[in-house]
């Protein structure tokens, strides 16, 4: 009799996460989840109406708010400041720069059953990624304290066409980092390059979290915003760094109050539903992390690095629509 030798053969191991940005199920198909993500991210900087949120939205909610032309009235002490600090990040909510916050949206979302577990793992990361972001505001807004008058935000001196003036110049470059770095987490979510944080997550698993808040509190190093800027000249003529850092960090969290808000309340009321769509295949949730991070990387880049060169009649033309 002939013998049979039975063969074992050992299943595949399963993708690994190594990050909270990166589950490690790639989808197929990636380099078309790329081009129509980065044409969504092109899109909005062709629609988007900087007048329309900065001054219909952003100047309403904050004169609402206040009680007063938010840009007319000076800001009288630091009290006074510290209220429109909050009310000013508030009221920027959804100004250009906080579309990137939407990249995190996929990775809060969790896998829980209960909602009360999915609130709690949502509320973990927000935290950490708040940590970050105060880190840089409070930074910023104590070096503004020191020498903001010296700052390129703090002049208001009018700048001929064709020129940038040192603040906008100061948005180019910050913007232009942020974005790229967007682009790049979007890119190593649908594993297409190298997850950046492999190494330091293993040990230190909420870093990307804290990263992504330390990306948007640098929002306020280059925002061009109006009622920003008011707040940035009355930290800075204050002389006081203490004030600057409690300032600026009031703002980030304004910044962000409704965003977290509206992610808490996606998670919490998501339902099974929603639970049982991204868990029958995790590489949903790759698709929805690096998508939502490379529209917010083109849309951060395009906008501030190319269009805003053409507002200012450096480039000849970007296609936006006349609202």
């Amino acid at each position: 009799m002939a013998a049979h030798r039975t063969v074992l053969e050992t299943p595949p191991a399963a993708p690994a996460a190594t990050s909270i940005f990166v589950n490690g199920h790639f989808p197929r198909r990636r380099g078309l989840i790329v081009l129509l993500a980065s044409l969504v991210g092109f899109l909005l900087t062709v629609v988007w109406s900087a007048e329309f949120v900065d001054r219909t939205i952003g100047d309403n909610v904050a004169n609402t708010l206040l009680g007063h032309d938010a840009k007319a009235t000076p800001i009288a002490g630091v009290a006074a400041g510290v209220v429109f600090a909050f009310v000013s990040g508030l009221a920027g909510t959804f100004t250009a720069c906080n579309i990137a916050a939407f990249g995190v949206v996929a990775p809060m979302m969790g896998t829980a059953n209960r909602r009360w577990a999915r609130l709690a793992h949502t509320l973990k990361p927000l935290a950490w990624m708040s940590v970050g972001m105060i880190a840089v505001s409070a930074a910023y807004g104590t070096i503004v304290g020191f020498a903001g008058t010296s700052m390129p935000q703090f002049s208001t001196a009018p700048v001929a066409p064709g020129t940038m003036p040192p603040y906008l110049i100061q948005s180019v470059v910050v913007f232009g980092v942020i974005g790229l770095a967007m682009l790049y987490l979007g890119l190593a979510a649908l594993g297409l390059v190298r997850d950046p944080f492999a190494g330091v997550a293993r040990r230190f698993p909420n870093a990307p979290m804290v990263f992504m808040g330390a990306l948007i509190g640098g929002f306020l190093i280059g925002r061009p915003f109006p009622l920003f800027r008011q707040m940035f000249r009355s930290a800075a003529e204050s002389g006081n760094p203490l004030y600057g850092a409690a300032a600026f960090t009031l703002q980030s969290l304004g910044n962000i109050v409704v965003m977290a808000v509206l992610f808490v309340a996606l998670t919490y009321f998501s339902g099974d539903r929603l639970r049982r769509v991204l868990t029958a295949k995790p590489s949903r949730i790759a698709v929805l992390t690096g998508a939502a991070l490379i529209v917010a990387g083109v849309f951060t880049f395009l906008y501030w690095d190319v269009r805003l060169l053409a507002r200012r009649e450096i480039i000849p033309w970007y296609p936006v629509i006349p609202w």
